[in-house]
């Protein structure tokens, strides 16, 4: 018997739709949260010199042999719960025990992946997004990294006056008990006259491409879905996640060029799912802006029936199409 694991936050609704997708396929699915180790998921693993890694993972519901295991779809699951009873160190410990045992156990697993948990730590980084667009023959904007103002007086004086800024990693941290969301935007002349506070972390500048739409383009294996994203306020203009009730969508078509771009991207990194967001100028040309290795799709599907989990679904079947 053959298994799809999935592993996920138990709360995602994206995944629900995945997981949906396989079972109506005929597919057996095996799904967890590492947040369920150790306590709610038991772990036997074995390798010897007669075979791979066997054993089992356990739930109270359900058990999956490691040697079934013929795919696994890998979604942002969450952290390990340990026993409150433990005291700081002993948590920290255990739990670099847990990654390293489970973790690593599953990550050892010889099947098909969307995507490799260590594939897709790497290609989370900007910076080597930036490169691996460039070197696979698509457009990126003059991009600065720096915590030194002179430096972006330098980058403005070559580049031009619009620049934008944006957070290196994630936009997303919690303050004051509330999840706030740093936003992309452009320096004012303010800004420029005052760059206090650049030496406090690494910043990302970038030169501003003039823009008619923007396109977010979901990759699963050999599958490029693409959907125009088109914004109806000045906020958005600038980063379409400030304000989602102005957007409208419409599906399109990828460029030749672009198209062999992007699977060459893919490829450098070994990924089989990506979210790639890429602005569309007033002159037609495609810009790369980056590639989430676990960007969020569902709103995209629903906003424009591509079938985005069906085509995830069937990249873990192996299903051609």
């Amino acid at each position: 018997m053959s298994t799809v694991l999935v592993i996920a936050a138990r709360d995602d609704w994206p995944t629900d739709r995945v997981v949906k997708a396989l079972t109506d396929g005929g597919a057996e699915v095996f799904r967890m949260d590492t947040a369920e180790f150790p306590q709610a998921l038991t772990l036997a693993g074995r390798i010897d010199a007669r075979r791979g890694w066997s054993g089992g993972l356990t739930t109270p519901h359900r058990a999956v042999d490691l040697a079934e295991i013929t795919a696994v779809y890998y979604r942002a699951p969450n952290a390990f719960e340990l026993p409150l009873t433990m005291s700081g160190p002993e948590r920290r410990f255990a739990a670099a025990q847990a990654r390293a045992g489970l973790g690593g156990i599953i990550t050892a697993l010889d099947c098909r992946w969307v995507s490799h948990p260590a594939a897709m730590s790497r290609a989370e980084y900007k910076p080597l997004q930036l490169a691996t667009a460039r070197d696979s023959g698509l457009a990126i904007p003059a991009t600065l990294i720096t915590n030194n103002a002179d430096a972006v007086r330098a980058f403005i004086g070559d580049v031009g006056d619009t620049v934008i800024c944006k957070p290196v990693a994630s936009p997303v941290l919690i303050e004051d008990n509330q999840l706030k969301t740093v936003y992309t935007r452009r320096l004012a002349e303010d800004d420029l006259d005052d760059l206090r506070g650049i030496d406090t972390t690494a910043h990302l500048f970038q030169a501003w491409v003039d823009k008619a739409h923007e396109v977010r383009l979901t990759v699963v294996g050999d599958q490029l879905l693409a959907a125009e994203v088109h914004a109806d306020s000045e906020a958005a203009h600038t980063d379409w996640r400030a304000d989602y009730a102005s957007l409208t969508y419409q599906v399109t078509e990828v460029p030749t060029d672009v198209a062999d771009g992007v699977r060459r991207y893919v490829d450098r990194l070994d990924l089989r799912f990506a979210a790639f967001d890429f602005i569309v100028g007033t002159d037609g040309a495609w810009t790369f802006l980056e590639a989430n290795p676990c960007g969020q799709w569902d709103w995209i599907e629903h906003a424009t029936g591509l079938p985005i989990a069906q085509a995830i679904a069937d990249e873990l079947r192996g299903v051609a199409v």
